[in-house]
């Protein structure tokens, strides 16, 4: 994956390691909470597998997707999983992220996540995701709405129409969703730090008889993002303060002309691009043909297949370091040539370039009850292409400021470039998965219930990569490739079982098994990579207790997962202006113990509490680095928490509805030596909700009400830096919450 230290697209989340039991398939998000970025509450039965709502729709980075889900192992860059319809938005999420061809919307008929068993035997990954439906066409006319904004700013649109085009069961369904969200920073080169628009038309059939029905639907998107970080002054006990002109979240480090220069990894050419035009824009087209028929014998049969074809473009910078310039080491600003001293920081700089991608998937399933069974089988195909995937790089210097300027400086060229495509990437050709999967959920008696399942799947890998190393203006026209071929075979599979020792109380287990090898990204640099198999298994065994006022899920889980790939962009301790590229395979184990709790003391109030231990460390972590050998064994994993708390009251009455959302997390490491670490911080949220009638309803969200600002993720250009105190007092950058804001919406369903 594309981990480069600092790179932290999506909030790492609250929950913990994985109790599968507890979450449930089907507990959609509704319309009015989603539109409103707030917290659906329910109250679970005395089935373990009916839990709360998991909340992953309040995002405390950014607007644009749900926040990950924490398991104990390190979020990915991608985030969590997204399902649209049954299959995966994109089938790899590098170089196109799914949050550019995928928002929650009114246009999606139903969202929720999918269990991690669920997710297991479905897909054969390890983790949450979330599954959304297509809103597709209706048999009466239908439209609905949303508009929302902030105080910064913000405008999102988002409108469905829905109805019938014939009496013989034809129908459609349109929709439009336009985010113009200008974050709460000023770029300087751009009014929009978030511009996308994704639009989708379809017809459905419905058969007679309630048989079933044929939907094909296409979908249309455009979208860039930009990628902001702060600038803070770190301090004893993890502590990050805001310096003189610069408010984190409120403040833009990005280059003020958002212009950037790279040498094309494919032609060797020379050229500049812009975060605000193609160079960072992703297009594409989509067109969905699912549906269902239930066959006379019984069985349903349901089908998804998808035809995706995208052009992805990132486009983005990372920092690396800050230090500090005097007049004699000679760093000028690239617009004035006039001569510059203060903090200086190094920045790497990132394209790839318009690369055009397909993918083709399919699933087919059949489904039936028999007697106490709930049977399950089906057939999972997946394809994926991607033309010459290059990601051009290089590293300039910038001013440490509000809107920094680019500066030319010793060992830059003309523009204030350096190290063009030390660290580039490459490779072509396609992968391709064919999988079979069978579930059961078998009720053996009143109190025992069993849930077990097997996927099989075959995975193909054909293409080429480069294994030339790379230097300073490193292109293919002067490099050799070889041919990628590979095959691998892979089996996952989940047990769970839950037994009502009384009607309201019980005991739960659970098994869950994944297997992986490489994919064609992990031949992106001249290392050959380790493409030997990573076994995920997963156990965990707890309780649950139901009565009229709570419901409790507590569990115990163990989680361990090897071969483990990250890439890190390592400063040089001893010489902040040396970089380099290390690639690292490793292990990481995590142990944990996590009580969900709904409280329903009275009427329209509920409380949902949740709180986590766990205790993920690294294993096998060896590397070198600029001339040393590294070991971080046993080390706790960056970004995560030893102990995560979630807090989410909310009151109803009458029209209104009243509700709050606290997050807390303990301290992270912000480098892998552990020596540096933030201090522990509370995330919150807020609203309420007002349904005027029964097709109007309006609501008010805040962003973190309580105001607090700092600092999260990882500390650039620190990762081998093991004396803290040689940090105090120094700036650094690094990832942020939002800051306080507050967003309004009114949204309308005829």
């Amino acid at each position: 994956m594309k981990k480069t230290n600092g790179l932290t697209l999506v909030l790492g989340g609250l929950f913990a390691m994985s109790f599968s039991n507890v979450f449930a398939q089907d507990q959609n998000i509704s319309k009015q909470d989603s539109i409103a970025i707030e917290k659906q509450t329910s109250k679970t039965d005395n089935d373990p597998e009916k839990g709360g709502d998991r909340n992953v729709m309040l995002n405390a980075a950014n607007n644009s997707g749900p926040r990950d889900v924490n398991i104990g192992l390190p979020a990915s860059v991608g985030g969590i999983t997204i399902l649209e319809n049954d299959l995966p938005l994109v089938y790899f999420f590098w170089p196109e992220l799914p949050n550019k061809s995928w928002r929650q919307s009114v246009s999606l008929k139903n969202t929720g996540l999918l269990k991690m068993e669920d997710l297991a035997l479905s897909m054969g990954d390890l983790g949450f995701a979330v599954n959304s439906y297509t809103q597709n066409g209706t048999k009466d006319f239908h439209v609905k709405g949303n508009l929302s904004g902030s105080h910064f700013g913000w405008f999102q649109g988002d409108v469905n129409v829905s109805g019938p085009i014939s009496k013989n069961g034809w129908t459609y369904s349109a929709g439009a969703f336009v985010n113009f969200d200008p974050s709460t920073y000023d770029l300087g080169f751009n009014k929009y730090v978030d511009q996308t628009k994704i639009f989708r038309a379809g017809v459905t059939k419905y058969f007679k008889d309630d048989k079933g029905e044929f939907n094909i639907f296409y979908k249309y998107a455009d979208s860039y993002i930009n990628t902001n970080y702060a600038v803070f002054e770190y301090g004893p006990n993890g502590e990050a303060s805001e310096v003189d002109g610069f408010d984190i979240g409120n403040s833009s480090y990005i280059v003020r002309d958002g212009k950037l220069r790279f040498k094309d990894a494919i032609t060797g050419d020379y050229y500049w691009g812009s975060l605000d035009g193609a160079a960072n824009t992703n297009t594409s087209h989509t067109v969905d043909v699912f549906g269902n028929y239930k066959l006379d014998n019984g069985w349903n049969f349901k089908y998804s297949t998808r035809m995706h074809l995208a052009k992805a473009s990132l486009m983005y910078s990372i920092p690396l370091s800050i230090f500090t310039a005097e007049a004699s080491d000679g760093y000028t600003i690239a617009s004035t040539g006039e001569t510059y001293t203060g903090n200086v920081g190094t920045q790497l700089a990132m394209n790839s370039p318009e690369i055009p991608t397909t993918h083709i998937m399919g699933r087919f399933s059949l489904n039936k009850k028999i007697k106490n069974h709930d049977l399950t089988f089906g057939i999972l195909e997946q394809y994926y292409h991607v033309d010459k995937y290059h990601s051009n790089r290089s590293l300039f210097f910038q001013t440490v400021e509000d809107q920094p300027q680019r500066l030319i400086g010793p060992g830059t060229d003309e523009s204030g470039f350096y190290a063009y495509n030390t660290s580039a990437e490459y490779f072509n050709g396609a992968e391709n998965k064919l999988a079979v999967y069978g579930n059961d959920s078998w009720q053996v008696s009143d109190k025992f219930k069993l849930k077990y399942g097997l996927m099989l799947r075959h995975q193909l890998l054909d293409g080429d990569y480069s294994p030339t190393t790379r230097t300073t203006d490193w292109d293919l026209t002067q490099a050799t490739t070889e041919d990628i071929n590979k095959s691998f075979f892979h089996v996952a599979g989940s047990l769970n079982a839950s037994y009502n020792i009384t009607k309201n109380f019980g005991a739960l287990a659970n098994f869950l098994y994944t297997e992986e090898n490489g994919r064609l990204e992990s031949f992106s640099t001249a290392v050959y990579p380790s493409i030997v198999k990573s076994r995920s298994p997963l156990a965990g065994a707890g309780i649950f207790w139901n009565t009229d006022y709570f419901s409790l899920v507590s569990q115990a889980t163990y989680l361990t997962k090897n071969n483990y790939l990250t890439r890190y962009n390592l400063v040089n301790p001893e010489d902040d202006t040396e970089t380099q590229q290390a690639t690292i395979f490793y292990k990481i184990q995590t142990l944990g113990w996590t009580t969900d709790m709904m409280i329903t003391p009275f009427k329209g109030f509920n409380l949902h509490y949740l709180i986590t231990f766990q205790d993920p460390v690294y294993k096998d972590f060896t590397f070198s680095a600029f001339g040393n050998d590294y070991d971080y064994s046993d080390n706790t994993v960056l970004e995560i928490s030893n102990v995560l708390m979630e807090i989410d009251p909310s009151y109803s009455v009458d029209k209104w509805r009243f509700w709050a959302s606290f997050r807390y997390f303990s301290k992270q490491y912000a480098n892998i030596t552990n020596a540096l670490y933030f201090a522990p911080r509370w995330e919150n949220f807020g609203g309420i909700n007002y349904q005027y009638n029964d097709h109007i309803g309006f609501g008010a969200t805040v962003v973190n009400f309580l105001n607090q600002t700092g600092a999260k993720g990882t500390i650039n250009g620190a990762e081998l830096i093991d004396d803290a105190s040689q940090y105090y007092g120094q700036l650094l950058s690094g990832s942020y919450i939002r800051p306080f804001t507050v967003q309004l919406s009114v949204n309308f369903n005829f």
